[in-house]
């Protein structure tokens, strides 16, 4: 039996998602970015054959590329996002998408994230312990556990700092399994470099209008 796909998602809508680099960009350019992002993590998600569920936080009707997203989100099954803060909003969700085969669940901000990655994670989890995928910054670019109840231990870790990755570790009892690193989309630079491994992406379309 294969494990759910849960996609953590923000609706890319200008100033509210990416807005660091809507600071350095543009706000609307930074909400395109992040559509093209969701709309690849998306493709890749639902291309794995494996059940996708989808926690959104945001107003989607106020979203860049809108029509495209809810054509993207047909097949999946979309919850909203609840809890005082990301890692509690994060422990939910997976109590929200688990349906008893395990839970491999990735942000919107690595569209980079192939279907070998979702497969190895899979392998690897078969083993009994939760998996990690580190990002360049100090987070996660995946989390897979057995059951949505073993990632409870989220809400109690600080996200969004340089050692979020070891603190959730540590949360999950100090052994897992690891992925390879990845980089976050946390800045223009991050943007462009994503890109420039993701030819024909929509990334690579965006970030094409947006430089131009």
């Amino acid at each position: 039996m294969s494990p759910t796909l849960l996609v953590v998602a923000k609706a890319p809508v200008a100033g509210f998602a990416k807005t660091r680099i809507g600071m350095e960009r543009g706000h609307q350019q930074a909400a395109e970015i992040a559509a093209a992002s969701l709309l690849d993590t998306l493709a890749t998600a639902t291309d794995v054959g494996w059940p996708v569920v989808v926690a959104m936080t945001g107003d989607l009707t106020r979203a860049a590329r809108r029509e495209e997203i809810e054509a993207a989100l047909e097949g999946t099954r979309v919850v909203p996002q609840h809890g005082d803060g990301l890692g509690e909003r994060l422990a939910r969700a997976h109590l929200d998408a688990d349906a008893g085969h395990g839970v491999v669940q990735v942000g919107m901000d690595t569209p980079q994230v192939t279907i070998d990655d979702y497969l190895q994670a899979w392998r690897l989890m078969t083993d009994g312990l939760p998996v990690v995928g580190p990002a360049s910054d100090g987070g996660w670019w995946l989390l897979g556990v057995r059951r949505g109840s073993d990632a409870a231990a989220l809400a109690d870790v600080a996200m969004s700092r340089p050692d979020t990755a070891d603190r959730t570790v540590e949360a999950l009892g100090g052994r897992v399994e690891t992925l390879r690193t990845l980089t976050d989309l946390d800045s223009w630079a991050d943007v462009v470099a994503v890109a420039s491994v993701l030819p024909g992406s929509h990334l690579s379309a965006a970030v094409t209008e947006v430089a131009a």
